[in-house]
C-alpha cells in the first residue's frame, strides 16, 4: 500500500490562497530579517501576482482583485520598511494593513450594578 504524502496545502480558490498567505505573513512579520525570510516573502508576493491573480481573474470577482492589489502593496511595503531597518507596526486583516492596536473589540456597558437605586422619590 502506497502512502502519498502531501507536504503543501492546496487551496481551492483565490480567496483561500490569499487567506493562507495572510496567515503566514502575520506569523513572520516581526521576525528578524534574514536572506531566507526575504526570499520566502518575495516568493509569496510573486505567487500573489502570478497564479493567484490568474485564479482571481478567472473567478471574475472585482473585489477579490482589489483585495489582491491591496495585499500585494502591504507586503511590498513590509519589504521596503524592513530593508531600511524600520519596524512594521501592524498586521494584515481582511487583506488590508491594520496598525498595532488599531482593532478593538466593542464593549457593551451593563448598567445593572449601580450604587444608586433608580427608584422615583414618590415610591
Amino acid at each position: 500500500m502506497k502512502h502519498k504524502e502531501q507536504r503543501y496545502v492546496q487551496p481551492h480558490n483565490a480567496e483561500e490562497a490569499m487567506l493562507l498567505i495572510q496567515k503566514l505573513f502575520n506569523k513572520y512579520r516581526n521576525a528578524p530579517l534574514t536572506d531566507k525570510l526575504l526570499e520566502y516573502h518575495n516568493n509569496l508576493v510573486y505567487r500573489l501576482q502570478s497564479d493567484i491573480k490568474a485564479a482571481a481573474e478567472k473567478e471574475g470577482n472585482p473585489n477579490r482583485l482589489k483585495d489582491l492589489d491591496t495585499m500585494t502593496k502591504v507586503m511590498r511595503n513590509w519589504t521596503t520598511l524592513r530593508l531600511n531597518g524600520k519596524p512594521f507596526n501592524g498586521k494584515m486583516r481582511h487583506f488590508k494593513f491594520v496598525k498595532d492596536g488599531g482593532f478593538k473589540f466593542e464593549r457593551n456597558i451593563h448598567k445593572i450594578n449601580q450604587t444608586t437605586s433608580h427608584r422615583g422619590s414618590r415610591h
